[in-house]
C-alpha cells in the first residue's frame, strides 16, 4: 500500500479536481490519485458550491486523507481549475475533467520524465468513454483518437512546437499532460490560465502552455482515462470558436503553419463530426445546430483548407456553411456510406456539380464533385440514396412512400422503370420476401415510389432466429437492375405505428411488427411481444435460459466451442501433422503445387504443371487455394490451404513444388523432393540479409533456417541469385538449378515470335489502337497490412491519357487496392487474374517500382519505367543489393509529371534505352532461354518420364545368359 506523505512535505504532483460533476465523479478522480504508485502526490477538490452533497463528499475525503487531499472552495465566478492551480502545493500540476482518472502510474512517469528532461509540460496519452453507437475495435472499452498515437510513438524532448506539430493542430492538450505550477502563477508572463468554461477553457488552456513552455517532453505511457463522450453537436459552436481562437493564437505567437493546420484540422476534427451528427436530429433540432454553425464557418473554408478533403467532405461543409440542414445531413450519410449519391449531380462543360444550379462553379468549388468519378457508373453500379418520405398504417398495412435521387447522367431516356419491395432476414441472408411496389414513377431529378405491404399476412417468419426483417427497394430500368436500402428518420417512421404479426410458431412467439430506425438510419421491422400472452412467454423464455443451470450450460458450450475452435487451429494441426500424418506412405507420383500462398493458380508451378500433363505423365497433381478455389485447374485435385486433406496431401506427396514457401510449421517428409521455384529475383535484402531478420532472437532466426533446409531445389535465373538468394538463404550450391523461370518460356517465346496480344485483350475490350500500361507496383507493408495506396494518381492518368492509353493495376497479391471512377475502358484492375505472364505480354509498357517484376518484363525487350518516389527511403528502410538508378533497364523517375514526360515522348526515348534493357535482361535473366519448363520436368519428374527401350538382339533370345552381362 503507498504511503501518504507526511503534512509537512511538499508533493511533487498536484491534481486539481474540479468538483462540479457530482459526487460519485469525484470520488472517482480523487480514488485514482490516491492509488498513484507516486508517493508525493495530493489531489485538490475544488468545489464550486453549488450542491451540498457535493460539497460534504470533498470535505469527507480530505477529513479521511489529510496531506493528500485538500478541500478548496473558490469564489464566486471563479474559474475552478485557475483556483486549483492557485492553491497547489506541488513542483507540477495537472488537472482531471469531470469523471477522469488517471492511470496507476500517470504521477511516476510524468515526475520520471520532467526530472530527466528538465521540460515544462509533459504530455502522455489519454482515452476516452464511446459515444453511444461508437464501435470500438475488439477487446477496447475506450476511444482514443486516431492522430494521438504517431505523436507519442516514443519519449522525446522538442524545443519548437514545429517538431510536434499534433500537440497544438488538434486537441492533444486538453487532458494527459502536467505543466510547472511557476508557469500557472497569476503574475507569470505569460501567464497560462483557463479564463473560459469549458470546452472553450480547456482548448485554449494547452495551446497557451505548449507556447509558453520552453521545452515539451512526449511519453508514449497512458495518463487520463474515462474523458467524457464528446457531444459533437451540442458543443460544436463552442469548440469550432475555441478552435478558431487557438489558431489566431498560434499566428500571433509566430506560427503560420501550424495555424493553417489547426484551421484545416478544425473542419476534420469538429465541424465534420457536427454534420454526422444531423442524421441523429429531428428536422428542428437539425435545422437550429445548422444555423448555429453556418456563421461560424466564415472565414475558414478557404481553397488550402478544404484541398486535402475528400469531395464529398468539401460539399458537406459548404452546405453546412450555407445553412443547408438537409443537404449536410445527407452529405453525412455520404460520408457514412462511401460512393452514396445523394444529391442529382449534374454535368455541365466535362465537370460534375453536386446539384443543379451550381454548373458555372469552377473545378475549385466545394460543390464540384467530378473526381468522384460519378458520370462513369452506370444505373445498376449506382448506390442512390432512397429516402422515405412517409412511413404510416393504412388498413392494417404498412404504407411507405420514398424518393430516389437520380443523377442527371443516370437513365436519360426515361425507360420505362419498375420496381419490388424485397425484405431481407437480417440473421438469415439467404431468406428474402419480394412485395409489390404499388407505383414507381419519374419526378424532377428523382424516382418516387409507393409501396403498401400486408406484413401481417405476407411476412410468414417463425418467429425465432428471423425477428428482424431489412427491406430494400430493387429497381429495374432500361434492362439494368440495382437495389438501395431504405434511408429514414425516426420522426418519419413513428406514425406507422405497430402492426399485427401472425409467426407460424404461433403468437408467444411475437404479436406485432414495429418499424424502427437503425443505427445506421435504415428502415427495419421488428417482430416484437406486445400482448401479455407472448410477454408472459418471453419473460418464461428468459427465466429458462438465463437461470444458474442455464448459465453453466451456456458456459459449458462455450468451452466445448473454444476446445472445437482449438482443435480445428494451426497449432493442433500441424502438431498432429508431425506425430501422425508423417508416418503416412508416400503416394507415389502425387505433386502437391502452391503458388503465392495459394492464393493464385500461376507463376513457375502453373508452368511446371502445364507441362507436364501435355506430357501425359504418371502424375498426381494437387493444387492447394486460399479463399475460392475459382481460377484454378480442372485437371488437378484442389485443397484448400491449411485443411486437412491439403496436410494429407503434404505428407503423403512425392514432390512438392511452390514459389514462396510451404508453411514453415510443417516439416517435409522424408520421401518428398522439395522444388521451391521462387517468385523473383532480389533487389531489396532478403532472408537472413534482411534487417529485421538480423534483429529477431535466435528461436526465430532457427525456424527460418528449417524452413529453408528442406529446399532440394532452388530455381535460378542468372548468376545474380545465385550471389545474392542463394547466399541470403544460405543454400548449398548443389542445390541451385540454372534453368530460368518456367513462368517466362512464355516471354521468351512472345519476344522472338512477336505474337499478337492475347485474348485476355478481348475479354477487357481494349481496342487495338490503345497503347496498354500494366502498373505494378511492389508490397510496401508489413505484418497484417492490406490496404495499398498507390503512389501512382490513376485518375490523373486515365485524365491525360486515357484517349490513347489503356492503364492495367495490379496490386501486389498480399495487398489490395481500390481504385477510383475513370471513364469507362480506361483502367482494368487485373489484381484478381491468376497469370501475370499474360499481363506481361499484353503489356507495351510496364510502370513499376523496384518489384521484382522488372526483371521478368525486360525479357521482352520492351519499354520499362521505373516510378519510384520512394525509392531513397525504401531502400534505405529495407536495403538493396544494387543501385537501380545505375543499373535499371529504363528511366528512373521519381514524380508523376516526369512520368507523364516520359510517357508522351516514348518513342522518341526508348531507343536509347535498348542496349541499357538488353544489358539489364542478361544480368538478370541470363538463364531464361525458353526451355525453363522442360528443364525442369526433365530433372524433377525423371522417374515418370517415358524412355525408349532399345530393341533386342537375336543373340540374347538364344542365349539367355548372355542377356545378363549386356
Amino acid at each position: 500500500m503507498t504511503t501518504e506523505p507526511h503534512p509537512a512535505d511538499a508533493p511533487d504532483l498536484s491534481v486539481v479536481v474540479p468538483a462540479d460533476a457530482g459526487p460519485e465523479a469525484l470520488k472517482a478522480s480523487a480514488a485514482s490519485v490516491l492509488e498513484q504508485t507516486l508517493r508525493h502526490t495530493e489531489a485538490v477538490l475544488v468545489d464550486p458550491g453549488r450542491d451540498s452533497t457535493t460539497t460534504r463528499t470533498a470535505a469527507t475525503l480530505a477529513e479521511r486523507h489529510p496531506g493528500r487531499v485538500r478541500h478548496v472552495t473558490a469564489a464566486r465566478g471563479a474559474d475552478l481549475r485557475d483556483t486549483g492551480a492557485d492553491h497547489a502545493r506541488g513542483t507540477w500540476v495537472t488537472f482531471l475533467g469531470p469523471g477522469e482518472r488517471l492511470q496507476k502510474d500517470a504521477g511516476r512517469n510524468l515526475l520520471a520524465a520532467a526530472l530527466d528532461t528538465g521540460a515544462d509540460l509533459v504530455a502522455g496519452t489519454w482515452t476516452r468513454l464511446p459515444a453511444p453507437g461508437e464501435n470500438l475495435p475488439r477487446g477496447a472499452e475506450q476511444a482514443e483518437p486516431a492522430w494521438q498515437r504517431p505523436l507519442h510513438t516514443r519519449t522525446r524532448t522538442v524545443g519548437s512546437l514545429t517538431d510536434a506539430p499534433g500537440l497544438v493542430v488538434h486537441d492533444s492538450l486538453v487532458t494527459g499532460f502536467c505543466v510547472r505550477r511557476s508557469l500557472l502563477a497569476p503574475d507569470a508572463r505569460p501567464a497560462v490560465r483557463h479564463e473560459e468554461a469549458p470546452p472553450v477553457g480547456d482548448l485554449l488552456f494547452g495551446v497557451r502552455a505548449a507556447l509558453a513552455a520552453r521545452t515539451v517532453t512526449l511519453i508514449p505511457n497512458t495518463i487520463t482515462t474515462h474523458r467524457a463522450a464528446p457531444d459533437p453537436a451540442g458543443d460544436a459552436p463552442a469548440r469550432i470558436t475555441a478552435a478558431a481562437r487557438a489558431a489566431r493564437l498560434l499566428a500571433r505567437h509566430g506560427h503560420p503553419g501550424l495555424a493553417a493546420a489547426r484551421e484545416r484540422a478544425l473542419l476534420t476534427d469538429h465541424v465534420l463530426p457536427c454534420a454526422a451528427a444531423l442524421l441523429g436530429m429531428g428536422r428542428e433540432e437539425r435545422a437550429r445546430t445548422a444555423a448555429q454553425v453556418a456563421p461560424l464557418l466564415a472565414g475558414h473554408l478557404g481553397a488550402d483548407a478544404l484541398a486535402p478533403l475528400d469531395p464529398v467532405a468539401r460539399a458537406c461543409l459548404r452546405l453546412l456553411a450555407d445553412g443547408d440542414a438537409d443537404g449536410a445531413r445527407d452529405a453525412a450519410y455520404a460520408l457514412a456510406n462511401p460512393g452514396t449519391v445523394v444529391s442529382p449531380v449534374v454535368e455541365h462543360a466535362g465537370r460534375v456539380h453536386w446539384r443543379p444550379g451550381t454548373e458555372a462553379a469552377t473545378g475549385t468549388d466545394p460543390l464540384d464533385v467530378t473526381e468522384l468519378g460519378l458520370q462513369y457508373r452506370p444505373f445498376a453500379r449506382l448506390d442512390l440514396l432512397n429516402t422515405v418520405t412517409r412511413a404510416a398504417r393504412s388498413q392494417g398495412r404498412l404504407l411507405l412512400v420514398g424518393r430516389i435521387v437520380l443523377p442527371g447522367h443516370a437513365l436519360p431516356d426515361r425507360p420505362e422503370v419498375t420496381a419490388t419491395l424485397v425484405l431481407t432476414c437480417r440473421d438469415q441472408p439467404g431468406r428474402t420476401l419480394t412485395l409489390p411496389v404499388d407505383d414507381i414513377r419519374y419526378a424532377k431529378d428523382a424516382l418516387v415510389w409507393r409501396a403498401c405491404a400486408d406484413l401481417t399476412r405476407l411476412l410468414g417468419a417463425r418467429g425465432v432466429g428471423d425477428r428482424v426483417w431489412d427491406p430494400a427497394l430493387r429497381v429495374t430500368a432500361g434492362g439494368e437492375t440495382l437495389t438501395t436500402p431504405l434511408f429514414a428518420e425516426p420522426e418519419t417512421v413513428k406514425p406507422a405505428g405497430a402492426l399485427r404479426a401472425r409467426p407460424r410458431l404461433g403468437r408467444l412467439t411475437g404479436d406485432t411488427w414495429q418499424p424502427y430506425v437503425t443505427a445506421h438510419h435504415r428502415l427495419a421491422v421488428c417482430l416484437l411481444a406486445r400482448r401479455r400472452p407472448a410477454r408472459l412467454a418471453e419473460k418464461i423464455l428468459h427465466y429458462a435460459t438465463h437461470f444458474r443451470p442455464a448459465r453453466a450450460l451456456r458456459r459449458r458450450l462455450a468451452a466445448v466451442a473454444a476446445r472445437r475452435k482449438r482443435l480445428a487451429g494451426q497449432a493442433v494441426k500441424a502438431r498432429v501433422y508431425r506425430t501422425l500424418l508423417l508416418r503416412l506412405p508416400v503416394r507415389k507420383g502425387q505433386v502437391v503445387y502452391e503458388a503465392h500462398m495459394g492464393k493464385q493458380y500461376g507463376d513457375s508451378p502453373r508452368a511446371i504443371h502445364e507441362e507436364a500433363m501435355s506430357r501425359g505423365l504418371p502424375l498426381r497433381p494437387v493444387w492447394s487455394y486460399a479463399g475460392r478455389p475459382e481460377g484454378f485447374p480442372a485437371d488437378a485435385r484442389l485443397v484448400r490451404r491449411w485443411s486437412w486433406p491439403y496436410l494429407v496431401a503434404l505428407a503423403r506427396a512425392q514432390y512438392w513444388v511452390d514459389n514462396q514457401g510451404f508453411p514453415h510449421a510443417l516439416d517435409k517428409p522424408r520421401h518428398t523432393t522439395y522444388l521451391q521455384t521462387w517468385h523473383g529475383s532480389a533487389y531489396k535484402r532478403m532472408g537472413f540479409d534482411e534487417a529485421r531478420v538480423k534483429t529477431q532472437n535466435d528461436p526465430q532466426r532457427r525456424r527460418l533456417q528449417r524452413a529453408v533446409d528442406r529446399f532440394d531445389h532452388f530455381l535460378i535465373r542468372a548468376p545474380h541469385d545465385a550471389d545474392t538468394l542463394g547466399r541470403a538463404y544460405r543454400l548449398d550450391p548443389d542445390k541451385l538449378l540454372p534453368t530460368g523461370y518456367p513462368r517466362n518460356d512464355r516471354l521468351v517465346a512472345a519476344r522472338d515470335q512477336h505474337a499478337p496480344r492475347p485474348p485476355f485483350a478481348e475479354a477487357l475490350a481494349i481496342p487495338e489502337d490503345r497503347t496498354v500500361v500494366l502498373y505494378a507496383p511492389t508490397f510496401r507493408g508489413g505484418p497484417g497490412h492490406k490496404e495499398a495506396e498507390l503512389p501512382l494518381d490513376v485518375r490523373r492518368f486515365a485524365e491525360e491519357f486515357g484517349s490513347t492509353h489503356v492503364l492495367l493495376v495490379r496490386s501486389h497479391y498480399m495487398e489490395r487496392a481500390a481504385l477510383p471512377a475513370t471513364a469507362p475502358g480506361t483502367v482494368h484492375d487485373v489484381s484478381g487474374h491468376h497469370d501475370v505472364s499474360e499481363l506481361l505480354t499484353l503489356a507495351d509498357v510496364l510502370v513499376t517500382d523496384y518489384s521484382s517484376i522488372m526483371f521478368d518484363y525486360a525479357l521482352l525487350d520492351r519499354p520499362l519505367i521505373h516510378f519510384a518516389p520512394d525509392l531513397d527511403a525504401y531502400t534505405a528502410e529495407r536495403g538493396s543489393y544494387f543501385d537501380l538508378r545505375e543499373r535499371a533497364g529504363g528511366p528512373v523517375v521519381d514524380t508523376q509529371d516526369a512520368l507523364h514526360e516520359v510517357l508522351a515522348h516514348l518513342d522518341e526515348a526508348d531507343p536509347h534505352w535498348k542496349a541499357a534493357r538488353a544489358r539489364f535482361a542478361e544480368e538478370f535473366g541470363a538463364y531464361d532461354t525458353g526451355g525453363a519448363a522442360a528443364a525442369v520436368v526433365d530433372t524433377l519428374f525423371a522417374a515418370h518420364t517415358p524412355r525408349r527401350r532399345p530393341k533386342p538382339c537375336p543373340a540374347s533370345r538364344r542365349r539367355p545368359a548372355e542377356r545378363t552381362g549386356t
